[in-house]
């Protein structure tokens, strides 16, 4: 018989039943228990009520796609209090676009860099239109060799799901790097599609939408490391692992 795992988590962004990754996300989290005995006690926490208070019991944090989201700030301290508290974070589309905003303004002495969809006259944009809109595309992501990622993924390249029109502006990309995130997955014309952090237990964005693989009778591989991760948190916050 198999142990059921458990870790709490919060679900960061503004849930709409016109959302299809978020409607996705509850039978994700079924299948997580049922396929792979992970139960994760998943609560939604809307953007605005983001914040250091709401967010630092969880073993995880996952900021869902929704971009722009109603806070800003509110995504930020998503991220901020993930890798402050090294609770297991997972950003996927706006949530990815979301982490780079805060590495750049905490960590790289960018504070006022911007994402160009809800500050359009913002001088510095990090997040910038896309030269496509990738809007209900798929596309190939060539993951580096020796990263979490490809560890992670179990390939060295693989097909996903979008639904976004902003990315990172690559002029940033030497400062990011400087400062601890590693960029290891590419599309074929070499732009950045996943991220991680140097130095953290797991702190992985996508622009992609691993929501959105397949059919969703399968969790994809980097949920589900984001769930392993989300347990082995909780599992050494609790009395039995001290």
């Amino acid at each position: 018989m198999t142990t059921t795992r458990t870790a709490r988590i919060a679900l960061v962004g503004d849930r709409s039943p016109h959302v299809r990754s978020h409607t996705r996300i509850p039978g994700l989290l079924e299948l997580l228990r049922e396929q792979h005995g992970i139960a994760l006690d998943a609560y939604w926490i809307p953007s605005e009520d983001a914040d250091a208070a709401s967010l630092a019991g969880f073993d995880g944090i996952w900021l869902v796609p929704g971009s722009p989201y109603r806070s800003e700030a509110g995504a930020l301290a998503a991220v901020r209090v993930a890798r402050e508290l090294g609770i297991a974070f997972l950003g996927t589309c706006g949530g990815f676009q979301h982490l780079m905003l805060c590495v750049a303004r905490d960590l790289a002495g960018l504070p006022d860099v911007v994402h160009a969809e809800s500050d359009p006259d913002g001088e510095r944009p990090l997040i910038v239109p896309l030269a496509c809109s990738l809007v209900g595309h798929s596309g190939a992501v060539t993951l580096r060799r020796g990263s979490l990622a490809e560890r992670v993924f179990g390939v060295e390249r693989s097909v996903e799901q979008y639904h976004c029109s902003y990315g990172l502006d690559r002029a940033y990309l030497p400062a990011l790097e400087a400062h601890g995130l590693r960029f290891t997955g590419h599309d074929d014309d070499g732009e950045v599609r996943v991220a991680e952090l140097d130095g953290h237990p797991f702190m992985v964005g996508t622009l992609f939408q691993p929501e959105l693989a397949g059919d969703g009778t399968r969790v994809h591989a980097v949920i589900r490391a984001f769930a392993e991760a989300a347990v082995s948190v909780g599992a050494a916050r609790s009395p039995a692992a001290v």
